[in-house]
């Protein structure tokens, strides 16, 4: 990404509140990152200072979000960071 830190966390921040939103996921920060969990989900972002990475890991119950989830991290990271993706 291009963002100074801190515009970049602030957007990984809204990030993970939208996704809180809509699939009742609790988070919080932890130092430099975002941890994130519900009952059958977890994960983390982690804001660089040019990068930022995302790791999900979903319960069997919910692997029928996946494709979702997905969807709506691609889109965010593309409008918020300018991220493209193959």
């Amino acid at each position: 990404h291009a963002l100074s830190r801190e515009d970049a966390q602030r957007a990984a921040d809204e990030l993970a509140g939208d996704l809180a939103q809509k699939f009742e996921i609790d988070y919080g920060w932890e130092g430099d990152h975002i941890h994130f969990e519900r009952p059958g989900a977890s994960g983390s972002i982690m804001v660089g200072d040019r990068d930022i990475h995302i790791t999900a890991r979903l319960g069997f119950m919910l692997m029928f979000l996946r494709h979702r989830i997905e969807e709506e991290i691609v889109r965010y990271l593309s409008e918020h960071f300018g991220c493209t993706f193959p």
